[in-house]
């Protein structure tokens, strides 16, 4: 029995909605290639939030450069990320799931340089990012 979640639409409904790179990231828990992602070196201030259905998920004073090839931060926003034991590939991890719709994010590590001691490395198609300059827009 799969959790339910605030956000609750049928794969048919996300895949209306997201493209298909969009989809496989944060449907089929997929990854993107490192250094490829619009965030990866994007350091504006503002929020970082689910790109499958807009929940905030990271602030910006969270992010820092880890050289891993994906954005980075050593914090999420209380309550916005949900964690889930990932043993595929033959390795034992920590998934990130939104809290609100169950859309993948990425993992957390815990090889974190700042105070935390964490690193959630995200995919760039897992998030958008909304200014704090100007709220009303996006990446998109």
């Amino acid at each position: 029995m799969s959790k339910k979640y605030a956000v609750d639409k049928t794969e048919a409904e996300w895949k209306e909605e997201l493209s298909p790179e969009e989809y496989h990231v944060l449907r089929q828990k997929g990854t993107e290639r490192p250094h490829t992602g619009k965030y990866n070196l994007h350091f504006e201030e503002g929020t970082y939030r689910c790109n499958a259905c807009n929940e905030p998920l990271f602030e910006s004073d969270a992010k820092f450069e880890s050289g891993c090839g994906w954005p980075s931060f050593d914090q999420a926003i209380e309550g916005k990320v949900e964690y889930v034991k990932d043993t595929t590939f033959g390795m034992v991890r920590t998934e990130i799931l939104c809290a609100n719709c169950g859309s993948h994010l990425g993992h957390v590590f815990d090889d974190g340089p700042t105070e935390t001691g964490v690193r959630y490395c995200v995919n760039s198609l897992s998030v958008d990012f909304e200014d704090d300059k100007n709220p009303a827009s996006t990446n998109n």
